[in-house]
């Protein structure tokens, strides 16, 4: 059992992430912010599931409070820490830049600095697969250069990977950045395309499909997401003996306790596959808006996922029977109000 400061705890994967924790046997103090980027009230339903367990506490703080955070990291002396605290959203960042930096740069350095206080024994945090940005070749690795990024929200990430690694090599922090592929499940956000697909298929309106449905993803469902998140989790990296300063390896490091791996279902599926299923389960035809591509998106994505199976993480969940979970849930929740 280990004391574990999971912080973006009321989101997506980390309410999905705490259950699993607490589930065994784990501590897990919670932080977020409640911010109203989406509706409060879903952040607040997935803390609801959360409250009543034992072995969790919560703290409403936001990452750019230093000294709160800090507070929080000193009193609980978390042994493990998961951050998934973030401004997500790759089109928002077009909108509002500065919101970009104040989360994602400036509060994982606020995370990065509490660590350095408190010396947990694994620093886990969020990348994103956005971060290999221009680069062609598929599947994607981490062990090539990701160093052309297509929007602000990949560049701080990529810029969160350069910071852990330098904190892990001043003060031994071991840290490992995972970056996710299009997860999508129950609970999720409103902003992302299986929700917002859902809704407007059930309301008869139709739905922009950009990239005019050719676009290819590697969703990965959130169980399995979380799956990756523990597996990484339990195994805190060292310095790689074999690294060659000469031919550097970008996914891991010869100076540090630090790495970057990818967690994605390695099964890319074309948009439009995965909007058929969607109809399938509903029962109803989408009415589809075929748009271009939009500025940020790319083509395709598939991840390399050798080097987290290489832990014992293993997808295990197809396309349909994600989708199908999904609806599930999105019906019970907001059937009320919707249908």
């Amino acid at each position: 059992m280990a004391k574990v400061i999971v912080t973006g705890v009321a989101g997506f994967i980390g309410s999905t992430l705490s259950q699993y924790l607490l589930d065994r046997g784990d501590q897990v103090v919670g932080i977020d912010n409640l911010n109203g980027y989406y509706d409060p009230t879903l952040k607040q339903a997935r803390l609801s599931r959360l409250d009543s367990r034992d072995g969790f506490q919560f703290h409403r703080l936001d990452l750019t409070d230093r000294e709160g955070l800090a507070a929080v990291f000193e009193a609980t002396a978390p042994e493990l820490v998961v951050n998934l605290a973030a401004q997500a959203g790759v089109r928002y960042s077009l909108e509002s830049p500065g919101t970009y930096v104040d989360s994602n740069i400036v509060g994982f350095l606020n995370v990065l600095e509490a660590c350095r206080s408190v010396k947990p024994r694994h620093l886990v945090f969020a990348s994103t697969s956005s971060a290999y940005g221009a680069n062609g070749h598929m599947p994607f690795t981490p062990h090539e250069s990701a160093n052309h990024p297509l929007t602000l929200y990949a560049a701080t990430k990529l810029a969160n990977e350069s910071m852990a690694h330098a904190y892990a090599h001043l003060f031994d922090i071991p840290s490992t950045g995972l970056r996710f592929f299009t997860v999508y499940g129950p609970w999720g956000r409103p902003d992302m395309a299986l929700f917002k697909f859902t809704a407007a298929i059930l309301k008869g309106e139709p739905i922009d499909v950009y990239g005019e449905g050719r676009m290819q993803r590697d969703f990965t469902y959130v169980d399995d997401i979380v799956a990756g998140i523990i597996a990484a989790l339990d195994h805190p990296p060292t310095a790689n003996p074999d690294w060659d300063p000469m031919a550097p390896d970008p996914a891991t490091s010869g100076v540090a306790p630090w790495r970057i791996l990818n967690i994605g279902a390695s099964q890319p599926v074309e948009l439009m596959t995965y909007i058929a299923v969607l109809e399938a389960r509903l029962g109803r035809k989408a009415i589809l808006n075929l748009m271009p591509m939009q500025p940020g998106d790319v083509v395709r994505t598939s991840a390399d996922i050798s080097d987290i199976q290489a832990l014992g993480y293993e997808p295990t969940t197809a396309v349909e029977a994600g989708i199908g979970k999904f609806v599930d849930w999105y019906l019970d929740y907001y059937r009320p109000n919707t249908i």
